[in-house]
């Protein structure tokens, strides 16, 4: 089977402290010029190795979870694949069409209806307008929002944001699809339906990257895992084995 992602010896570090634009931090970096030596010294207590060497592969039809404890890395190696940041070093390489659920709402507006932000996310994801449209059906049906989807989503629940942020992500039958925690915001009998999704597109030959901290769920859908701490991996293998290190 082909890769359809390649992580190659990926470093992600994140500055600690004031952002690069503030006002503060412009006249702090000014000032610090002047101190190069000690720059260096403090470099490393302002900032947090967030990934250290991560390096696997995901082919065709495979299931993979990342498993550990908050700030383990598993939403930063998401957000590294989804390019909505750049490691720091290391490379990795993805073939075909990506969708990613990683943040509550990410993608919508909340002054938006339901309708508006299945176009808006939609586009976002790729999707032309004519093929949202033939989808839209299929999209509202299963977020089972059919009443409330001209209702603006500041007015939602995070559970019924979660049905339609899913909904559109799962319609689109990506070659990857990204899931990060947002299937605990909702009931079971739509984490049942979720999963059968899951099930589907991996039988489609879709590639699934799936973080939950629910290890039954994980278990449930993933055929591989990779246990991280502290940005590093302990273990690359199969979930039950990744599952039982982590317990």
């Amino acid at each position: 089977m082909d890769s359809v992602i390649q992580f190659n010896h990926i470093s992600k570090k994140y500055r600690l402290g004031m952002t690069r634009t503030s006002i503060p931090t412009i006249l702090y970096q000014s000032v610090e010029k002047t101190f190069r030596r000690k720059k260096l010294k403090q470099a490393d207590e302002n900032s947090l190795w967030a990934l250290r060497d991560v390096s696997f592969d995901l082919k065709k039809g495979e299931s993979m979870a990342l498993v550990g404890s908050n700030g383990a890395g598993k939403t930063t190696i998401l957000k590294l694949l989804a390019k909505i940041t750049k490691p720091t070093s290391g490379s990795f390489e993805t073939e075909g069409k990506l969708s990613a659920l990683i943040e509550l709402g990410s993608g919508f507006h909340p002054d938006l209806s339901g309708r508006d932000n299945i176009y808006l996310n939609g586009t976002i994801l790729g999707l032309k307008k004519s093929e949202i449209k033939q989808r839209f059906d299929e999209i509202v049906a299963f977020s089972e929002l059919e009443r409330f989807i001209d209702t603006p989503l500041k007015r939602y629940s995070s559970g019924m944001a979660v049905r339609l942020g899913f909904a559109v992500a799962a319609s689109i039958d990506p070659d990857i699809l990204l899931v990060d925690e947002v299937l605990a915001v909702g009931d079971a009998a739509f984490r049942q339906k979720c999963m059968q999704r899951i099930q589907n597109l991996l039988e489609n030959g879709s590639s699934i990257i799936f973080v939950s901290h629910n290890l039954w769920l994980v278990q449930a859908v993933c055929q591989k895992g990779i246990l991280l701490d502290k940005g590093q991996v302990i273990l690359d293998g199969l979930i039950n084995e990744v599952v039982d290190r982590y317990d």
